[in-house]
């Protein structure tokens, strides 16, 4: 099995679906000649042309809108949102019009459009370019999320995306593109709704989304260490959540802990572990802990935006904390 970048690990995923499936084309800013400003797209206009890898005006309403209304006759088009942060502008042709297509026809109509964008802070990029903001998708009946946590995931999450006969939003870390992992070159795709369980442990939980996996591995290194055993658990999608594999787990170890790069107050870390703290009480040892980024703005400067997310260090004090028996609380 080969070793590829999550980026490369996206462009094939798109290139084999668009040579799958003629009616699949992908818009946005800078998506064609320049190949989006992170290099994602590159190669794809060369193989399809422009009129299938399409440049847009800067009018992220107006192309999602064209998305919807394409999706709704009969294609399957990709929306490139150049950055996570630009979803508030989306949110009425994303969250009115094709999350509730299918719903308000009595399923006669069906929306299967493509959002993908992405999430993350510790680039330097500042407060309107750095947000993590899947949870506001994740709230509106309709959309489906996935979070990839490394190239395995990216392609077999986007095949599937582009797939689903429903509207699903999939948010790519902007600091993973370049990094590399494991994919076959045969074809494969991830199913929505099935975690995946990277490291076995027996001590406590670790649910990770996006980056935060790779924080929540580095962590469970860290912890054994010291022998405490630390299971790893990667939701892949928030929406729908795969709410049995991580039960199980929590059954199993009696501790929790939720990391996720989004803001932590109204979080996907609080839902997470508000079912955890429901489903699973009688087998906790101590309640789930939360932990989310600083609920301020990100930061531009380096020192102050290092200290506003997770880190391996932080989660394994948490850890080794709560696997002690004290009592902590979300900051």
């Amino acid at each position: 099995m080969r070793e590829i970048t999550l980026s490369q690990a996206v462009n094939e995923a798109l290139a084999e679906e668009m040579r799958h499936d003629p009616t699949t084309f992908i818009l946005g800013e800078d998506v064609a000649e320049a190949g989006t400003p992170f290099k994602v797209l590159s190669g794809l206009v060369e193989e399809f042309g422009t009129d299938r890898v399409i440049d847009t005006p800067i009018s992220e309403p107006g192309f999602v809108g064209i998305a919807v209304g394409a999706a709704l006759t009969g294609a399957r088009p990709i929306v490139d949102l150049m950055f996570g942060d630009f979803i508030y502008l989306v949110m009425d042709q994303l969250c009115n019009q094709a999350a509730k297509q299918q719903y308000m026809s009595g399923g006669k109509l069906s929306v299967p459009m493509v959002l993908r964008t992405n999430l993350g802070a510790t680039r330097r990029s500042g407060a309107q370019h750095s947000q993590s903001l899947h949870v506001l998708v994740a709230h509106i009946p309709g959309l489906k999320v996935a979070l990839p946590s490394s190239a395995y995931e990216a392609k077999g999450l986007m095949k599937t995306a582009i797939r689903d006969n429903n509207p699903v939003v999939i948010i790519e870390d902007k600091l993973m593109y370049q990094d590399k992992a494991p994919v076959p070159e045969d074809e494969y795709l991830i199913p929505f709704g099935e975690a995946n369980i990277k490291r076995e442990g027996s001590d406590i939980t670790l649910i990770g989304t996006s980056s935060m996996v790779q924080v929540a591995e580095a962590a469970a290194r860290i912890l054994e260490s010291e022998g405490i055993s630390a299971e790893v658990i990667d939701p892949r999608t928030i929406v729908p959540l795969d709410e049995e594999t991580l039960l199980k787990s929590v059954r199993k170890t009696s501790r929790a802990i939720v990391i996720d790069e989004g803001h932590q107050n109204y979080g996907i870390t609080g839902e997470i572990a508000s079912r955890l703290n429901e489903k699973a009480f009688y087998y906790l040892d101590a309640p789930v802990l939360r932990m989310g980024a600083m609920d301020v703005p990100v930061p531009f400067s380096p020192v102050l935006e290092d200290l506003t997310v997770p880190t391996p260090e932080r989660v394994a004090e948490n850890a080794r904390r709560l696997c002690a028996g004290e009592m902590i609380h979300a900051a």
